[in-house]
């Protein structure tokens, strides 16, 4: 069992969080509005996976991307921004297909996306990546890589990877319909792998998607039930929600200012994997998680120029 007041048990590896999937351009309206009514957009560096890499390095903790991008001004972009962050895209392979995209409309809830894929679900499985997997405390990924091929393909090979090395295994279930085909059940795919997840941290959006309507407390159940061994329900102001199927506990928001949301739940695992890394009991590591999103809340974009960890704790007092 994942103890809340222990340190999680991680073994001593070269790299901390390995992210898998994602890496793409956030185009965000300059004005805030309903269904995509505005007429400006600012491009940003996005994909969650790829920004929870940022964010970590950010925050003092060690990190790696695997990802693909397009050979394309918008890839190279990208590229230069992971650069400029300490993080050579040594796991980024840059394929003939255009750099994905999603149109967001600037939110104080949650924003609502137009997606556009053409690389990033190009990741294939190479003998370097399996290195790097080998080598990470945390392999994290999202619904994205698994929601089409060959990407699916290789993040299930890494899952099996991750549980035969102990590397502990990060998902975020944000299920989203409008990625995933038609002729496939993939609300029953996305279950099926949140049982063989570590730690699973689903929005309260999220759970709604996967189970439809109910309470917290009743979602985080359904979560347990399939097998995840650490839960932690987000519920935008109010706060989270965290079981490890015999303790729960609730967290209170830490926000005081919403610029946008882009990115928020992003920022949550960067500030709860950096602080996993550095020794925080799961309890405290959560915490600075909260602390983490509450910082990035109060600006646009999904990456913004954080602190290090140890001043987000002292900024809230954690």
């Amino acid at each position: 069992m994942l103890e809340f007041n222990r340190p999680l048990a991680l073994q001593d590896k070269a790299n901390d969080v390995l992210t898998v999937g994602e890496l793409l351009v956030d185009l965000i309206s300059e004005t805030y509005g309903e269904d995509h009514e505005a007429s400006s957009y600012r491009k940003y560096f996005g994909g969650s996976p790829a920004n929870i890499a940022m964010n970590v390095r950010k925050l003092g903790a060690r990190s790696q991307l695997a990802a693909a991008v397009g050979a394309d001004g918008l890839g190279r972009f990208l590229l230069g921004h992971l650069q400029a962050a300490g993080i050579e895209p040594a796991f980024v392979e840059t394929v003939q297909e255009a750099t994905s995209l999603v149109v967001l409309t600037k939110s104080r809830s949650t924003p609502v996306p137009i997606f556009y894929r053409r690389a990033d679900y190009r990741l294939s499985y190479r003998p370097a990546l399996e290195e790097i997997a080998k080598q990470s405390r945390f392999l994290h990924f999202s619904c994205w890589p698994l929601s089409m091929n060959p990407s699916r393909t290789t993040v299930e090979r890494l899952i099996e990877l991750a549980q035969a090395h102990g590397v502990r295994i990060g998902f975020d279930p944000n299920y989203h319909p409008m990625l995933w085909s038609e002729e496939e059940d993939g609300v029953e795919y996305v279950k099926t792998i949140i049982g063989r997840s570590d730690i699973v941290k689903p929005s309260d959006d999220d759970a709604e998607r996967l189970f439809g309507k109910d309470v917290p407390d009743k979602q985080l159940r359904k979560f347990l039930d399939l097998g995840a061994k650490l839960v932690i329900l987000t519920l935008g102001k109010d706060g989270a929600l965290a079981s490890n199927g015999a303790e729960t506990i609730r967290f209170p928001t830490l926000a005081d200012e919403v610029s946008d949301t882009t990115g928020a739940g992003d920022a949550f695992w960067s500030g709860f994997y950096a602080a996993l890394a550095q020794g925080s009991t799961l309890k405290d590591a959560i915490s600075l998680g909260l602390a983490v999103s509450a910082y990035k809340l109060k600006f646009t974009g999904a990456v913004v120029d954080l602190p290090d960890l140890s001043s987000i704790r002292t900024q809230y007092g954690l």
